[in-house]
């Protein structure tokens, strides 16, 4: 999936007078905590380091509080199925909303309970609720498959008696802004963040952006100013609360090294920070451990299988709608539980369309076909990417842009070793890529590759399909994808041959101590190999829907 650098709920009460058959209904949780559960989910072990390592990285008397996500209406009293904040689930397990979790740099005393450094308040055991959305843990179920030190009723949280005026900084993460207010619960994660935002005296007009533009300050405005200034600069034209800080107003001012010394000296002090569990998990989840990779690896995998049967499945006669739904039904008939992203499979001009999610071309005729699909297996997504022929055979137009763009993935692939700048496989791909249109006549300057091949070619891969990293040097154990891509639309100024071809080859990449390893390489990637793969009997060949009249 390419990537670029970087309403309140209705009363219950008038339901409940319909029968309750029409009660709005939470959203359901990812996974449901009853029997006969997958058995190769992430161990309570696992999150309990997670959470060690990140108290570890907390500066000396600092708390740090994470919200689960918020459940998010799809229409009327119909919910999107839930889904948990990555970075809350990384921590906890937790697949449930409603909860919030605090890490304590020093142990504390919580309720009555003595040297509590982890502390997690969950929505209770309700039988009515459960039986209409699915089983929750509760306070007691949490504690035993979470095993966290500290389990509470979310409605205590704000009562714990947590000692928010003695820590030196308290840090948190952006704070949500569409969880709803329902009425019929004091302890909704509406009514969970306003009881920090009180008792941890947040300033009603903090801003996370300006937090951040102070620290890069900090950071940067000394060594890096030639390139902070204006990055600041273009920020303040477009968000006002940074226009508006003196702190950054200051520093843009500045036009000499002293001046700038002066200001980087005076940051405003303040207890609240957003940049340090940024950091920390930034940095922790760049690194996979084992068990993250086994996870990965399973859900590449899937979606490998998914690319290989949608290619013998395919005919010029069939809707992109249509092959979307082949990739996804591989992926639950493997257990994946969902798709790691939208779908996009996009035939001719809609391969040009970098996120085409409509997927409503009702045949995908003789254009080629973008198909960028990823399983989500236990919180892991996939992103595998091929483009094919549905007539099962390139045309020569269409085999030169895309032998060009698998040139370019071959040297990004060689790039793809521990301590190489993270830019290294896009700035082989594109050179590859800048050769070959300038000798295809394509392009008449370098500089205009941007026009056709307009995104960067990596990313981080994990619990999000662009997950966070430092963007440093590779490092064994990180799993990023590598993309390169051509994308001419009808207009463009060069030849119409080239009209309406795009192409993406995207595979996922785990760095080792050697190298690399494709964790997708069965997806057939040649020319030789997609058209082989095409040529193949599908088990779908057989199967014919009743006619709808």
């Amino acid at each position: 999936m390419p990537y670029s650098l970087p309403s309140l709920r209705k009363s219950s009460g008038l339901l409940l007078l319909l029968g309750g058959l029409l009660a709005a209904p939470a959203a359901q949780a990812q996974r449901s905590a009853g029997p006969d559960r997958p058995t190769d989910l992430l161990s309570a072990s696992f999150h309990k380091q997670r959470r060690e390592l990140v108290r570890q990285a907390l500066p000396a008397g600092s708390v740090a509080v994470l919200f689960a996500a918020p459940v998010r209406n799809r229409a009327n009293d119909v919910d999107f199925i839930y889904h948990q904040s990555p970075d809350f689930y990384y921590l906890t397990g937790y697949t449930e909303p409603e909860a919030v979790l605090v890490l304590f740099k020093e142990p504390q005393t919580i309720k009555g309970q003595s040297g509590v450094t982890e502390a997690l308040f969950v929505q209770p055991r309700n039988a009515r609720a459960e039986q209409w959305t699915g089983r929750r843990l509760g306070t007691e179920g949490a504690k035993q498959q979470l095993q966290l030190q500290f389990v509470a009723d979310n409605k205590e949280f704000a009562d714990a008696g947590i000692p928010w005026a003695s820590f030196s900084q308290i840090a948190f993460q952006t704070l949500p802004t569409d969880a709803r207010d329902n009425p019929d619960d004091p302890a909704d994660l509406y009514n969970l963040v306003a009881a920090f935002r009180q008792q941890a005296a947040v300033p009603s007009n903090f801003n996370p952006a300006v937090a951040e533009a102070q620290q890069l300050i900090q950071q940067h405005g000394l060594t890096g100013a030639d390139r902070l200034q204006p990055y600041l600069l273009r920020l303040s034209q477009t968000q006002p609360a940074i226009a508006q800080d003196a702190y950054v107003q200051a520093y843009l001012g500045a036009k000499t090294e002293a001046e700038r010394q002066q200001v980087v000296a005076n940051k405003p002090v303040s207890r609240h920070n957003t940049q340090v569990l940024e950091a920390a998990l930034a940095q922790l989840r760049e690194v996979k451990t084992p068990e993250e990779i086994a996870l990965l690896r399973r859900a590449v995998r899937i979606s490998a299988v998914g690319q290989q049967e949608v290619m013998k499945a395919t005919r010029p006669d069939m809707g992109e709608m249509e092959l979307q739904g082949l990739h996804e039904y591989v992926y639950k008939k493997y257990g994946a539980e969902f798709e790691g992203y939208p779908s996009i499979v996009g035939a001719g001009s809609n391969a040009c369309i970098l996120h085409y999610t409509e997927n409503d071309k009702t045949q995908v005729k003789n254009d080629l076909l973008l198909m960028d699909c990823g399983a989500e297996y236990h919180g892991y997504s996939a992103d595998v990417t091929r483009t094919i022929p549905p007539s099962g055979k390139f045309s020569p137009a269409q085999r030169q842009i895309y032998e060009l763009v698998l040139a370019a993935q071959e040297a990004g692939f060689a790039a793809c070793k521990p301590g190489n700048e993270f830019q290294a496989p896009h700035k082989a791909a594109q050179k590859v890529i800048t050769d070959g249109l300038l000798k295809l006549g394509i392009i008449k300057k370098p500089e205009e590759v941007r026009t056709y091949f307009p995104h960067g070619t990596s990313h981080y891969l994990g619990l999000d399909v662009h997950d966070p990293g430092t963007y440093g040097p590779l490092q064994a154990g990180a799993v990023i994808t590598v993309e390169p891509g051509i994308y001419i639309p009808e207009g463009s100024p060069c030849d119409k041959k080239w009209w309406n071809i795009g192409v993406r080859i995207e595979d996922d990449i785990l760095i080792t101590q050697q190298g690399y390893e494709n964790l997708s390489r069965e997806a057939p990637r040649t020319v030789a190999e997609v058209e082989s793969m095409m040529a193949k009997p599908s088990a779908l060949d057989d199967f014919k829907l009743p006619e709808l009249k």
